[in-house]
């Protein structure tokens, strides 16, 4: 018994690493981006759970800006909600929860590390009228299921510009 436990233990190691799944890792950012300042328009969930990420990757998260210190600025973090499909009784039948976020780094002098960027993300669902027990935990579900997947490409956003330093200016902090 306890060989066949092990023997099917391996198997889902192997089927698990076969299909491409892998943990999510703290991303690696350049040494530029090791003290930052983090400002999102609004504040709310992005801005806690962005700050919990980066402080995972070995980020200082900085209370002000200042020398040595880059700053994160997100002027757009927006929800909406789209009407997809209405049925023939007029009856909304599916909509869609959009997420748009534009993001910039910059050093304490105000030079652009990382140009201004969006990122626009989605996600549908039915709608049934006649059944609306759901409705608004489903869309917080999904808001909350955007935001963390948000967070992720911002981060491997910033570790692709440290990594091929598309947007690392000669003067970087730390440089030279």
């Amino acid at each position: 018994m306890n060989r066949l436990f092990r023997a099917s233990l391996l198997l889902c190691t192997l089927a698990l690493s076969a299909c491409g799944f892998h943990l999510r890792q703290s991303a690696a950012l350049p040494p530029w981006m090791q003290r930052m300042h983090l400002t999102v328009s609004g504040g709310g969930s992005l801005q806690r759970d962005l700050a919990r990420a980066l402080e995972d990757s070995g980020v200082t998260i900085e209370e002000e800006g200042g020398p040595g210190i880059a700053e994160l600025k997100i002027p757009v973090a927006a929800f909406d909600t789209d009407t997809l499909s209405v049925s023939g009784g007029a009856r909304v039948t599916e909509y869609s929860v959009r997420y748009q976020v534009r993001f910039e780094v910059d050093d304490s002098n105000g030079q652009s590390l990382v140009a201004l960027q969006r990122i626009d993300m989605s996600r549908d669902f039915s709608y049934d009228a006649l059944n609306t027990v759901g409705t608004d935990a489903q869309i917080e579900e999904i808001r909350r299921s955007l935001n963390d997947d948000m967070v992720q490409a911002i981060l491997f956003r910033l570790q692709a510009a440290g990594r091929h330093q598309l947007a690392e200016p000669a003067t970087a902090p730390g440089a030279g």
